[in-house]
């Protein structure tokens, strides 16, 4: 199954293009995009461990979807502080995650590397002990630097059964392209955007760096990387991450509609700020959407 969704949910700028003003800050924001897509990336999991009662009410606000499924970012000291040991939170964030996956809600844990991560047998210890460490869960893993795309790290990821995130991201330097990988039980892509002035950049803010739209063709390019993927897993979460202004959202709804041929259901405040979705928005509309 292709599931696809958007790395987050509740950004201030949504507000009056994807969902109505002040839902951002609300409960709301969780349901209005469980009710277009399939699956959600959890993006607090990276910058704190998670509460049991955050993933609770987070399970509680997709309950009439059957088939939703969550990922979830590992916290960024695992990933990003790896000097420290990390023991303690290592017991609090599985603690914390673990309504989600007692639920059957955690369709992936995602382990994102900065680009400053290259291979290295260092490096490769390092990965390789945290994967032992998070077994018990359907890991992906997200290497940025092409240094990684070498046998060596295709064959760790099978021997631990560990899904490769596939990432789009801007080519600059030795960033990794995008590829069509499946190397464990879950198959992960992860959209960046394509924003090359602004992705390196120490005075950009992150907004700036995620402020991309992608075209009809750059979406159809990965239409036909999908397909290579599927049959080779049974289940593939495709996350787009450019959220400017709610880009991954647009982006998101065209890639359903490429892979499905059905009509999607746009939301009317983003039909305003992005005409080119009256091409795939539904006729009929439901509550909170705008018939055409």
């Amino acid at each position: 199954m292709v599931r696809v969704g958007t790395a987050g949910w509740s950004y201030p700028d949504w507000e009056g293009i994807v969902y109505p003003k002040g839902v951002a800050s609300r409960r709301e924001a969780l349901t209005v995009l469980a009710g277009l897509f399939d699956t959600l990336e959890i993006n607090v999991t990276f910058y704190r461990p998670p509460s049991a009662k955050m993933s609770e009410s987070w399970v509680q606000r997709v309950e009439s979807r059957s088939g939703f499924r969550f990922t979830a970012k590992l916290w960024q000291g695992f990933t990003h502080r790896r000097e420290q040991g990390h023991a303690m939170e290592e017991k609090v964030f599985k603690e914390g995650v673990a309504p989600l996956v007692e639920a059957g809600r955690l369709g992936a844990l995602l382990l994102q590397f900065p680009h400053s991560f290259r291979n290295s047998t260092q490096n490769r210890d390092y990965l390789e002990g945290l994967l032992d460490r998070f077994a018990d869960y359907p890991l992906v893993v997200e290497v940025r630097h092409v240094s990684w795309l070498q046998d060596e790290l295709l064959a760790l990821l099978e021997k631990h059964q560990v899904g490769f995130c596939n990432v789009d991201q801007p080519a600059v330097g030795a960033a990794a392209p995008p590829t069509s990988l499946v190397t464990g039980r879950v198959g992960y892509v992860r959209w960046h955007g394509r924003n090359a002035r602004n992705w390196f950049d120490k005075e950009a803010g992150r907004d700036a760096r995620y402020d991309y739209l992608y075209s009809h063709e750059e979406i159809r390019e990965w239409v036909e990387r999908i397909r290579l993927m599927q049959g080779r897993t049974k289940d593939i979460f495709i996350i787009a991450n450019n959220h400017y202004r709610g880009q991954a959202v647009a982006n998101a709804l065209e890639l359903m509609h490429e892979l499905t041929g059905q009509p999607a259901d746009v939301p009317e405040d983003l039909l305003r700020a992005c005409p080119r979705l009256s091409s795939i928005a539904s006729k009929t509309g439901r509550p909170g959407m705008l018939p055409l």
